[in-house]
């Protein structure tokens, strides 16, 4: 391997550890490249675009026969002086008061990722090199013969970086507002299954009889009880079922409407949303903050009806009820440019009308929680 080759591998692999480790903890915009967050977007795409044609080239050179050094050494001067460099602050120009926490994390997780798959497909074009000038150096031929196992090492490696350019070239793309809607769809999705589960879930169902006995000390645990100490067992578990049974009917008519504010949402509000802008940004946070953690609440308050963990499942109810009405009345009226003073901007629309019927509705599906409780505490 030339020696200039050697240094410009060397450069580019620490370059990677370095960008790596600047991404693990963003301070800011870069400051020296006179862009803004308005840039960011339009950079991280073609950044990731310019990165995907890089490394093609790479590929095809190092497995391309004969290993031409000076042609590899050139991609790679061109991945440390503009295209990495670039690459890297577009997603450092990527930030939570601009863009979201939550678009800048997947941002920063994408360019991560390419950064490790580019430093992978680095370290096998400088095994070949390092093969390839041993091969010349003992027996005098023009260079080494890949394997198609080699190649194809190369060929995976190059793929993994055209993955993250690919994820980074289509989040840029969607914007903000886009990757939100993606991830209330996830969460839409999240909700609806469970709910279906709950709603085909039976309380009746019995378990398994083998290990009923073990749990009862082999069976013995009812033996000496006669028949009066049965009946009054099986008059505690028939109002247990009952109270079950209300529960599970109580959950169901709660989380019907939950589901119905995905894609009301989606559609009236975030479809709707204007230019992305840092104004936005707030607003979003909150929303997508009380939308992500209905999912989580939905599963605690399956997994207690399950337990027949009746206070569990009341207090999980109520928290995903709570976190639900925030997000609606977070954008019970249209979108508002900031600094628009336009009074028509605030007028009430469907979604504004819809809103309103809904927490009527909410009001009166949650009320038999409470019932449920103090009855269970009698």
């Amino acid at each position: 391997m030339s020696t200039k080759l050697h240094v410009t591998l060397t450069t580019t692999l620490t370059l990677v550890e370095q960008f790596h480790l600047t991404l693990s903890s963003p301070s800011g915009n870069p400051a020296s490249t006179g862009l803004s967050g308005r840039d960011a977007l339009p950079l991280l795409s073609a950044s990731s675009t310019a990165l995907k044609s890089q490394v093609t080239k790479l590929s095809l050179l190092a497995i391309t026969s004969p290993f031409t050094s000076s042609a590899v050494g050139s991609v790679l001067s061109n991945l440390n002086g503009s295209v990495l460099p670039s690459f890297v602050t577009a997603a450092l120009l990527i930030t939570p008061t601009d863009h979201t926490k939550a678009f800048q994390a997947e941002a920063l997780s994408l360019t991560k990722t390419g950064l490790n798959e580019l430093s992978s497909l680095v370290k096998e074009v400088q095994l070949i090199a390092e093969r390839n000038d041993e091969v010349q150096d003992h027996m005098e031929k023009k260079g080494i013969e890949l394997s198609q196992n080699e190649k194809d090492l190369v060929t995976v490696a190059t793929g993994r970086v055209w993955g993250a350019c690919d994820a980074l070239i289509d989040l840029a793309s969607n914007g903000v507002v886009g990757f939100i809607i993606r991830r209330v769809e996830e969460w839409r999705d999240l909700v609806r299954d469970a709910v279906e589960e709950i709603d085909e879930w039976n309380p009746d169902e019995e378990g398994d009889e083998f290990f009923d006995e073990l749990l009862s000390d082999d069976g013995k645990q009812s033996i000496g009880k006669g028949s009066e100490g049965e009946s009054a067992e099986d008059s505690s578990d028939s109002e247990d079922n009952a109270l079950l049974y209300e529960l599970k009917r109580t959950s169901i008519r709660l989380l019907k409407p939950v589901v119905q504010i995905y894609p009301a949402i989606i559609t009236n509000r975030l479809k709707k949303a204007p230019e992305f802008s840092p104004s936005l940004a707030s607003q979003l946070e909150s929303l997508m903050r009380n939308l992500h953690r209905i999912p989580e609440q939905v599963d605690e308050v399956a997994g207690a009806l399950y337990e027949a963990d009746l206070e569990r499942s009341i207090r999980y109810l109520k928290r995903t009820k709570d976190c639900a009405v925030e997000a609606v009345k977070l954008v019970v009226l249209p979108w508002v440019e900031q600094n628009v003073a336009d009074s028509q901007q605030n007028a009430e629309d469907k979604f504004t009308n819809w809103s309103k019927t809904w927490l009527k509705v909410m009001d009166e599906v949650s009320k038999p929680l409470d019932d449920t409780k103090e009855a269970k505490l009698q």
